[in-house]
């Protein structure tokens, strides 16, 4: 009776389905070979260390069939499966021959969508805008009508009433000032899935360093299309879109160096944001939200709202606006569209580039760099894209610790083995031309170049009554002498 008892209870807290059958059978074989072969106490204290034993195995064999990278990171809440199933159209059904005119807030609600003329004809731009306008009108004044009490009559204005079911005729009026354009992207996000393949096998391995998940690296969907020259009207640039704020925390971002348009630099400071994100916000669709957002703008969202699905459907406060409100839904829905693509035998994306890098010790000319590896200068100039135009010219040298990436070539392999610390400069050229900036004066730019102010005025031909502007350009003293004297430009005021 003891033993029953103590499978009952076991069995009721570990066991249901399999995992019960099993501890059911193996107590009945237990019981049974040992009923006559020891004394009842050993048999009973026997059982009951069997059972457990047998608890532990059968539900370690059953947990792990889930492996770990597979928990759900990024759930498909039901509040935003309209958004996903939206943004899934946009871009996998959709090409940029189609303009859908949607409910801002409610994207179940689509109006209509537009046929529109190839972007790249002559005048594409005024002829689209005209059938948008149009269009946008058509749906205003059905909607218009509809709020003032109008029966739908034709089938045009049927499908319009029937997107709002059950609705106050207010409804319609309120709509008609939140219509917004969307613009299909599956032939453009077609192309970003055949460039993605450039990067993303290294992006994933990147990101499983920094112990992300790996469908992290289909972000770039969404940010550029994979695109790294991509720049937004924000100021945003490179893969990964960084705006220089942001990006300084992570990168390198100078008048000499940017980072952000390198993609596997830009990759690496990626994945430190978003692992911090995480480390803060504790769930993937927040982290990533904030990664439109911003972090600080999430975490006061979670702490008026707790979690994701009521930030989702009620937040609106600062900037969240429609961009934030959908970033989530998007990565969804353009890892989903991207995998899909993926398996299409007939979509044949871009290879990834063979390359070898090269961490620098101390200062190197590009064109020595370029000599001594015999690389040409648009090879040296696409493989490194955070370098800019003085670095590429050989005005300044490379800096310290840049990591330079060099074709996988035999001779670069070969070559590598050979490069040696005495082929570094000690320091950076001196600059021979400044750009004046806001508050600068010439006893400032002497200062900080270690000159006085007769030099400058008499390398740029300034008298004393001549000004500096920002913006203009200056020479400087140069240790070789290579002074570039310009012509003045100034007004003739008392500096």
């Amino acid at each position: 009776m003891k033993c029953k008892r103590y499978f009952a209870a076991v069995s009721k807290r570990y066991g249901s389905g399999a995992v019960r059958v099993k501890i059911t059978v193996y107590y009945k074989v237990a019981l049974t070979s040992m009923r006559n072969a020891l004394p009842f106490h050993i048999r009973v204290t026997f059982i009951k260390s069997s059972i457990s034993f047998l608890v532990i195995c059968m539900v370690s064999l059953i947990i792990p069939i889930a492996p770990a990278g597979a928990q759900n990171n990024f759930p498909v809440y039901k509040v935003i499966q309209p958004n996903v199933a939206f943004w899934e159209d946009i871009y996998g059904t959709y090409s940029s021959r189609k303009g859908i005119l949607h409910d801002r807030n409610d994207l179940n609600i689509v109006y209509t969508v537009i046929d529109l003329v190839n972007w790249d004809a002559p005048e594409s731009r005024q002829i689209n805008q005209k059938l948008i306008k149009l269009a946008r009108q058509r749906v205003k004044n059905i909607l218009s009508e509809l709020g003032h009490g109008k029966k739908p009559a034709t089938t045009e204005e049927k499908r319009i009433a029937a997107l709002f079911p059950k609705q106050r005729h207010t409804r319609y009026l309120k709509a008609r000032e939140n219509i917004r354009l969307q613009i299909g992207q599956k032939d453009r996000f077609k192309q970003g899935v055949i460039r993605s393949g450039k990067y993303i096998s290294q992006i994933k391995t990147i990101f499983r360093h920094y112990g992300l998940p790996a469908e992290l690296a289909y972000l770039p969907h969404v940010e550029s299309s994979f695109n790294p020259h991509a720049k937004s009207k924000a100021g945003a640039a490179g893969l990964w879109q960084f705006t220089r704020a942001t990006g300084k925390d992570y990168m390198r971002i100078n008048q000499l160096i940017d980072e952000r348009l390198d993609p596997f630099l830009a990759t690496h400071a990626a994945a430190k944001l978003l692992k911090e994100n995480y480390s803060r916000l504790e769930t993937w669709p927040l982290a990533l939200t904030a990664y439109n957002y911003g972090r600080s703008g999430m975490l006061r969202a979670v702490k008026e709202q707790k979690n994701y699905p009521s930030i989702f459907s009620n937040y609106r406060k600062g900037h969240f606006k429609f961009a934030s409100r959908n970033f989530y839904s998007e990565f969804l829905a353009a890892t989903k569209v991207a995998r899909k693509l993926g398996r299409d035998r007939k979509l044949l994306p871009d290879r990834p580039e063979a390359t070898k890098t090269l961490r620098l010790e101390g200062y190197a000319s590009s064109q020595n760099l370029q000599s001594f590896f015999r690389v040409s200068k648009q090879d040296f100039a696409r493989l490194n894209p955070a370098l800019k135009k003085p670095l590429l010219d050989g005005t300044k040298l490379i800096p310290e610790g840049y990591l330079l990436r060099l074709p996988a070539t035999k001779q670069v392999r070969l070559r590598l083995s050979q490069w040696k610390k005495s082929m570094y400069a000690a320091s950076q050229l001196p600059d021979t031309l400044y750009t004046v900036q806001k508050g600068d004066t010439l006893s400032t730019i002497a200062k900080r170049y270690r000159t006085t102010t007769h030099k400058l005025k008499t390398l740029n031909n300034l008298n004393r009554h001549s000004i500096i502007k920002i913006g203009q350009k200056l020479a400087l003293p140069s240790s070789k002498g290579n002074i570039v004297i310009l012509k003045n430009i100034s007004k003739k005021k008392p500096i």
